[in-house]
Order: C-alpha cells, then sequence, then structure tokens
C-alpha cells in the first residue's frame, strides 16, 4: 500500500497517453525511494525529472543502480520496458550549451514515450548564421522544442523559418533583467511569429508532453 501522500498514477499512460512522471524537486531521498519500490513492485516504468546530484547521492545503492541517471538534465529513467525510440519529425534547438540541461530534459522525457528526437545545440540569436546552416533540417520537422533564456530572441526567430510547431521552453539562464527566464518567458507569449506556444520556465518535460500529443493527433488523421 502507498504511504500517505505517495500515490503514483499508474494509468496515466493508456489514459492520456503520456507515462508518470515523477517531480523530484521538494521530495526527500527516502520520499524518492519509496515511489521507487513502489514502481518495482508492479515492474513499472518511470521517469524522474530535477533529481539533482545531491539527492540521487542519498539513494540507496540498489536503487542508484537500477537508475539511468543523468546529471546534466538533472533526469533518470527506471525502465521496466520502456519503447524503443523511433524517429517521429519532433526534434529540438536550443540557443546556447548553458541551455543544454533543459533541451536534454525533453529530449530524455521524449525517449522516455518511444520518440527520438535529435538536439542541436547552440544556435543562438547572437550568433545567427549558426542557425541557418541548420534551417533546412530544422525545418522538416512537424515540431520544434526550443530552449532559450536571456531575451528569449530565438523563439520568434524559428517560429518565422519553419512550418511547424514551435513549442517554446524559457530557460532560467540569464543574469539581471533576464529575472531568471521571466523576460524569456514573456518574450514567448508575446511573440508576433504565428505557431508558437509556451510552457513553463526550465519545463523540458512539459515541452515533451505536448509534442507527444500532437503526435497522437497526427496519427489520428
Amino acid at each position: 500500500m502507498a504511504e500517505p501522500g505517495i500515490t503514483p498514477d499508474w494509468e496515466r499512460r493508456s489514459r492520456v497517453g503520456v507515462a508518470e512522471a515523477v517531480y523530484c524537486a521538494g521530495k526527500t531521498a527516502a520520499q524518492i525511494g519509496r515511489i521507487l519500490a513502489l514502481a518495482e513492485e508492479r515492474r513499472q516504468s518511470l521517469f524522474f525529472t530535477k533529481l539533482d546530484a545531491s539527492r540521487f547521492a542519498g539513494l540507496e545503492a540498489g536503487a542508484q543502480r537500477r537508475l539511468d541517471f543523468d546529471p546534466l538534465s538533472r533526469t533518470a529513467v527506471l525502465d521496466h520496458g520502456v519503447p524503443a525510440a523511433a524517429p517521429a519529425r519532433v526534434g529540438i534547438v536550443c540557443a546556447g550549451t548553458s541551455d543544454m540541461p533543459v533541451a536534454i530534459e525533453a529530449q530524455r522525457a521524449l525517449a522516455f514515450n518511444g520518440v527520438a528526437s535529435p538536439l542541436i545545440g547552440d544556435v543562438g540569436v547572437a550568433g545567427l548564421w549558426r542557425l541557418l546552416d541548420r534551417i533546412d533540417e530544422i525545418a522538416a520537422w512537424r515540431v520544434v522544442i526550443v530552449a532559450a533564456g536571456m531575451e528569449g530572441a530565438l523563439f520568434s526567430v524559428v517560429a518565422g523559418l519553419v512550418p511547424g510547431l514551435v513549442v517554446a521552453v524559457p530557460t532560467s539562464v540569464g543574469y539581471g533583467v533576464a529575472a531568471g527566464g521571466m523576460t524569456a518567458l514573456h518574450s514567448a507569449l508575446a511573440s508576433c511569429a504565428p505557431g508558437v506556444v509556451a510552457v513553463n520556465i526550465d519545463n523540458g518535460f512539459g515541452a515533451a508532453c505536448a509534442a507527444l500529443k500532437l503526435l497522437r493527433v497526427f496519427a489520428a488523421m
């Protein structure tokens, strides 16, 4: 029986098409370990987000061995039959290498749900030629997840050049008036380029979920 306050949504994938994920920020290592044990009992795969290295280090050694942990994106996967990732014309671009943790969170969330996605990094507007060199490749994707901080200009630039849906992920990268990602978020929301939708700051997982749901719409057409 689950402990009070720990009730994983095991049927989420079958109900809404996106599997359960565990948001680890604010949870103790003991709570995360208990969730992991519940998943093991059911032989359920799980995706963990915002799992920092200190919380991972606090897990029992056996639990650590069972997880595919990526310290850069702060994600981990418990694999009890994760579907093999296949290409689906979804890709990810990020403005700079500082945005890479959020971009990789999105990439790993997609892979956990059976979708392989290329990731193109360091194509921010400060060196626009880098984006233009890859734009034909990016334009072939149905969904483009764009991770950017600072002023968030990359969202509008990409959306003005490609036919696919742009899912903007503002990141907390930046200082001063970048305000922890708020400026980039406002840039995404205020974009005049058509076809930009936005998720919350640093929410690579949410961007992946948006892409997955859109893929289901394409599959049903």
